[in-house]
């Protein structure tokens, strides 16, 4: 496979607007569906979210899915059928595994404020299992220039919270202007800029919203050209690969 790095810009991503939602999908997702733009890796949801004060989604239905939610701002009511609930925030990573099924709401816990987050879906290994729950605050001090695992079902590779995923792994990183990173090795790599201004070599300037979706690639120089925040998927699978 040859390494290959395909760029996708904030502004081809499909938008859901509604009086309380803007919703820019880095992926096929609900009613824009596109055959051509189902996942990378085994990453099937980019969503990067803002919700207005006092709205949020109503409780409604999940199955079989690992939900990484990753909050850049504000404030985000949890609730869900298993008897989960509090408020995550940025710096506290939050994993639900939809599992065999479970109902949740997520709701912005402020009146006045809007809250603004990436919510990431990637498959698990096996269907069916029983739906849970986990979530770990990770010091600001941890992320300031530097990649640092957030989730991780790859052995040996641990991360603040768990995937039932023995092929992926979330890094994030917060980075000062000048700042850089190096991007992990792996068959699969998602990166995304959810914040500020970034260059990454072999690739060139990416903006706030602007991702790119490594194959057989990795090892790349990552450095901000002003304040930016990163999520960056590992994944050493892609979706629907038989297991040796």
């Amino acid at each position: 496979m040859a390494a290959h790095a395909d760029v996708r810009r904030a502004a081809t991503r499909a938008v859901t607007t509604t009086p309380w939602l803007t919703s820019r999908h880095s992926f096929s997702f609900g009613d824009h569906y596109d055959p051509d733009n189902t996942h990378h890796g085994v990453l099937l949801v980019n969503n990067d979210d803002i919700v207005a004060p006092g709205t949020g989604f109503g409780t409604h239905p999940h199955r079989d899915m690992e939900i990484v939610t990753w909050v850049m701002q504000g404030r985000l009511a949890h609730r869900d059928s298993i008897g989960n609930h509090g408020v995550i925030y940025p710096g506290l990573a939050q994993r639900m595994s939809a599992g065999s099924g479970i109902l949740h709401s997520e709701e912005n816990d402020s009146s006045t404020e809007p809250v603004h987050f990436v919510q990431m879906w990637v498959a698990p290994d096996e269907a069916g299992i029983a739906p849970g729950y986990q979530q770990h605050e990770i010091d600001a001090e941890a992320l300031a220039g530097t990649l640092v695992t957030i989730a991780s079902g790859i052995p040996g590779q641990d991360g603040a919270i768990a995937l039932h995923n023995r092929g992926a792994a979330l890094h994030a990183a917060r980075l000062r202007a000048g700042d850089a990173v190096l991007l992990p090795q792996a068959p699969y790599l998602h990166l995304f800029a959810a914040r500020g201004a970034i260059t990454c070599e072999g690739v060139g300037d990416l903006l706030e919203g602007d991702a790119v979706r490594f194959t057989d690639a990795g090892g790349a120089r990552v450095s901000a050209t002003e304040p930016a925040e990163l999520l960056v998927w590992e994944m050493h699978e892609k979706l629907g690969a038989a297991r040796p």
